[in-house]
């Protein structure tokens, strides 16, 4: 029972912690725990292997109390602003049962006495309304060591949505970091990369950032997206959507789906057929004529006969024709 407790409060912040809410952490190394074995969790990928890093994290670098003023940003943004009630119940969890993970932090490359994230903003972002102080992992980070970690983590909680490790790599690219890299940060394979970058580029900041992080769209609708804003047109339909009166109260989602169907493509009017009658008031043939072709059908069950026949004529009707034309 003591495993399975241990367990769920590091995968889910809403448990209750062992401390009650505010009361001070242990400043120095976590002592390891008992019993407690890697082999015992299976496979060290996905968020099993993920628990199991943090808590040999733990046991390997010291977690200290810290102000929250003194965590500055990641080097990278990895995630979109979203107005969902996750936030709210992250903070309501945190102020009921405390921080039951620490975040990783390293010691800022360029301010003494300061510190920089690479995972764990939404924690510090809600200690730092309730006014708490942080419960960090302190470890030194090369720049790539710390995006690795940061978009590792990410990945093993499966709570980034495509279009932000899309983003995410993208930062990463333009900031100079190889490919090689990017790819252990986002745990993908090269065409998995490209496909990421190319949302990415193609899909306009600005519409990005009025969306938000639409979890449920999935990659392949957001690849979708980003290949019908292709043009001018397009475009100024997603960016119309996007400043209608009542878009920002819709959820992340519901804001994807408005401008996914804004900039669908309009499907093509289907022409009623022109109806000719005979002298005697019969419905004998219907004409469809469109760019394409003129279609002509002929009611059999009205005039059985006359299609054989119009068949048999077309070409004396044509070679008329002809020399109606060259005349």
């Amino acid at each position: 029972m003591a495993r399975k407790n241990l367990l769920a409060g590091l995968l889910d912040e809403k448990l209750p912690a062992g401390n009650s809410a505010g009361a001070p952490q242990p400043t120095g190394p976590i002592q390891p725990i008992q019993g407690l074995q890697s082999s015992a969790f299976g496979p060290r990928g996905g968020a099993i292997g993920a628990v199991t890093r943090s808590i040999e994290q733990m046991k390997a670098h010291a977690v200290l109390d810290l102000a929250a003023e003194i965590i500055d940003a990641s080097l990278i943004a990895d995630r979109l602003a979203d107005t969902s009630d996750d936030h709210h119940l992250l903070v309501a969890s945190i102020r009921e049962h405390g921080q039951q993970v620490p975040i990783l932090v390293r010691p800022h490359p360029s301010h003494e006495g300061r510190y920089q994230i690479a995972y764990g903003r939404r924690r510090l972002r809600a200690l730092k309304e309730l006014g708490r102080t942080v419960r960090a992992i302190v470890k030194p980070l090369s720049d790539e060591q710390l995006v690795v970690a940061q978009g590792q983590e990410n990945s093993a909680r499966t709570d980034l949505s495509f279009i932000e490790k899309a983003l995410f790599a993208a930062r990463l690219e333009e900031s100079g970091f190889t490919r090689d890299t990017i790819m252990s940060a986002l745990s993908v394979d090269k065409s998995g990369l490209s496909r990421l970058i190319s949302s990415a580029v193609k899909i306009p900041s600005d519409i990005i950032e009025a969306i938000g992080p639409a979890p449920k769209a999935g990659r392949d609708r957001w690849i979708e997206l980003s290949t019908r804003l292709d043009g001018a047109a397009p475009l100024e339909k997603a960016r119309k959507a996007a400043g209608g009166v009542h878009f920002s109260a819709l959820s992340s989602d519901e804001r994807f789906g408005k401008i996914f169907e804004a900039v669908a493509p309009k499907k093509p009017k289907t022409q009623r057929p022109t109806i000719w009658k005979s002298e005697d008031g019969l419905q004998v043939a219907s004409i469809r004529d469109d760019a394409k072709a003129v279609t002509v059908t002929i009611d059999k069950t009205v005039a059985a006969d006359f299609g054989a026949y119009l068949v048999e004529t077309i070409p004396e009707i044509y070679a008329a024709f002809k020399r109606r034309a060259d005349a």
